[in-house]
């Protein structure tokens, strides 16, 4: 009997299915799985029966040599056998046909395997309209193929192209998410705008959704298969991966009017439709961070306008403040008012106010006070900041005990006012009329110092006020000299600009306090004016050797003037045979007279016998000052005294 060679077969199923085809979009279709008997076939027809198994017998014969190290003398001499070839030929061919009768009874098995053909099915008669409908749904079938595989190709396109244009949704909302608060609620990311970590009581939430840009397609844009057309599909080149949703209530443009009027002039309507008519509505392709940014400025002055105007109906003025509507009228000073309104418009509300704008008259820009409107924003930001930044030392935990000045007050013994004084905080409203106060006393000592230096040119008035002030104080520096005789002479005098008066402080050291009225200033300035002049012609007095017989600033004497009195000063030359008497009036008028002693026209007679009475001074006489040469007041007095000095 033939030895049987064992021949291990090894029947196993592929772990994955093979791809069969790949059509045009991208899709895979995978052959299905071959059954037992269609796998055991496949492999039947893999085994060549024509291959010599010597190569098998070789590499078993090696095995067995090295397994046993001792060399066997008996098989080395049935090797050297001369038949040993045709033997081996012979059990080769006994082992092709043992192990062809076992395939051929595996083969007659029929539970194991079937060698025949797989029948198809049964053709049946196919109808024409049958077979073209068939057809139009194989064509739509690959027509859909089509069109969602060229949609797939433009979409790539055009992330790839967005990619180098934008940046990525995610980096996007990196940079969203490091300069304003955002959290997730479901499925939807919520931002804030509000101010309420700054202690906002202002019951606008300030919200706005965060979504992706592809994600909101609006459907005007879309075609009768819901597919956007070519011309949306293409994004802009500054087109944003994030899409911000802002509340309409917090859309459009916002600011904060404030004007200064008085009661004569008209003031605008309560309607506030301040904005123009080429006001453009709000772009909705504006960039995620403008849109914040301006949604929040409405936000900021929404609340700015409701702190002013619950403060306005709580303060007790002298006069009430009024609130109507949009805006606030609070009284600054008599017949002055302070106008604060709140302007806001919305890309809706900007088309139906265009009609109606023509026939109600806004304000000229140029009367908005933005200085004003600076200080009511730093203001409630100072109060946001004072909220989050409270003055140490403060407990971790717990409530928040007295500020820092409070603290201080036992070291630095203050008193009664002083502990008052920080219980009171001032309102925004009433720092800002504070302000507006300040603002039109500014302005009114503005104006009288430039009137009065435009009417008298001589002297010379020079007013330096300081750049460094604060919002409720001012100080303007007012010097009088004449040209030529600064180094003589020299007036100064300081003006402090407060809320409702004036604070002057002349060189001497004497303070005057004046009412907000401006003509008690221009009256000070022009006393000062005068007595700068008798002080001039007193000194040049002294250098050129006369003497000053007698002076009075407030002269009793003469015409009643009607604002303040007169001064005078009478001036005797060297040898005392010259006088000079000089008089200058708070309107800018001087008058110099002179006279001879002893008088010249003196006549002896009965009734004069003695000598003494040579000695009597003559009358003065008025000089005419208006044909006296000279640059100013005191160079014609210096030539006078030069005169009458070398003619005596």
């Amino acid at each position: 009997m033939a030895h049987s060679i064992n021949v291990n077969v090894c029947v196993e199923t592929p772990a994955e299915s093979i791809i069969q085809e790949i059509t045009y979009d991208g899709q895979e279709i995978y052959q299905p799985p071959l059954s037992m008997s269609e796998n055991l076939t496949r492999l039947a027809q893999k085994i060549d029966f024509s291959k010599p198994i010597t190569e098998d017998i070789k590499s078993e014969s090696g095995d067995e040599k090295s397994e046993d190290s001792v060399p066997d003398t008996a098989s080395s001499s049935a090797i050297s056998n001369p038949f040993e070839a045709i033997a081996s030929k012979i059990r080769n061919a006994a082992t092709e046909i043992s192990v062809l009768v076992d395939v051929l009874n595996v083969a007659r098995e029929k539970n194991y395997m079937v060698l025949d053909p797989v029948p198809q099915e049964a053709t049946q008669d196919v109808k024409p309209m049958a077979q073209i409908y068939s057809r139009k749904k194989a064509l739509l079938q690959a027509g859909t193929i089509l069109t969602s595989a060229a949609e797939r190709l433009k979409t790539s396109q055009n992330e790839t192209s967005r990619t180098r244009s934008t940046d990525d949704f995610h980096i996007e909302l990196l940079r969203l998410r490091q300069n304003w608060r955002l959290k997730k609620v479901s499925n939807s990311i919520i931002g804030d705008l509000s101010y309420r970590t700054a202690g906002s009581k202002f019951p606008q939430t300030g919200t706005f959704e965060v979504t992706k840009a592809d994600d909101n397609v609006p459907p005007s844009s879309t075609d009768g298969n819901g597919s956007p057309p070519p011309s949306t599909v293409v994004p802009s080149p500054q087109q944003s991966a994030l899409r911000v949703t802002i509340p309409t209530e917090l859309q459009g443009v916002a600011y904060i009017l404030v004007l200064c009027q008085k009661d004569d002039e008209k003031l605008f309507t309560t309607s506030m439709n301040l904005l123009s008519n080429s006001t453009a509505p709000p772009n909705p392709d504006m960039p995620w961070q403008q849109k914040l940014e301006a949604a929040q400025n409405v936000l900021f002055c929404k609340e700015l306008f409701n702190q002013l105007a619950k403060e306005a109906v709580q303060l007790q003025a002298s006069i009430p403040h009024m609130v109507i509507g949009n805006q606030i009228t609070a009284t600054v000073l008599p017949g002055i008012q302070l106008v604060i309104g709140l302007c806001h418009s919305s890309g809706s509300e900007n088309s139906k106010s265009n009609n109606s704008s023509s026939t109600k008259s806004a304000p000229p820009k140029s009367n908005h006070d933005h200085v004003l409107e600076h200080s009511l924003h730093q203001l409630l930001r100072e109060v946001h900041y004072k909220n989050t930044h409270h003055p140490f030392p403060h407990p971790s935990s717990g409530p928040l005990g007295p500020s820092k000045k409070r603290y201080l007050a036992g070291p630095n013994a203050a008193d009664r006012y002083e502990l008052l004084s920080l219980t009171k905080n001032p309102t925004l409203l009433e720092q800002i009329i504070e302000q507006a106060q300040h603002f039109f006393m500014r302005i009114r000592a503005e104006q009288v110092l430039d009137t009065i230096a435009k009417q008298i040119k001589d002297p010379m008035i020079i007013s330096h006020w300081n750049s460094l002030n604060s919002p409720t104080l001012s100080c303007v520096k007012v010097t009088i000299i004449s040209h030529g005789f600064d180094f003589m002479c020299r007036t100064s005098l300081m003006i402090q600009v407060l809320q409702k008066s004036f604070r002057c402080i002349c060189k001497d050291g004497k303070v005057m306090n004046l009412s907000y009225e401006a003509q008690e200033l221009r009256d000070l300035i022009l006393c000062q004016v005068y007595h700068h002049q008798m002080m001039g012609v007193q000194n040049i007095a002294k250098s050129m050797g006369w003497q000053l017989l007698a002076s009075t600033p407030h002269l009793g004497i003469g015409n009643v003037e009607p604002l303040g009195n007169a001064s005078s000063c009478i001036l005797a030359s060297p040898f005392g045979d010259r006088l000079i008497a000089v008089r200058c009036e708070p309107q800018g008028k001087v008058y110099v007279s002179i006279a001879h002693s002893p008088r010249k026209d003196f006549l002896s007679g009965p009734l004069a016998k003695e000598r003494k009475w040579e000695n009597l001074g003559s009358p003065f006489k008025e000089v005419r000052w208006d044909k006296m040469e000279g640059k100013n007041f005191l160079n014609k007095m210096e030539l006078l005294m030069a005169s009458l000095t070398s003619s005596s």
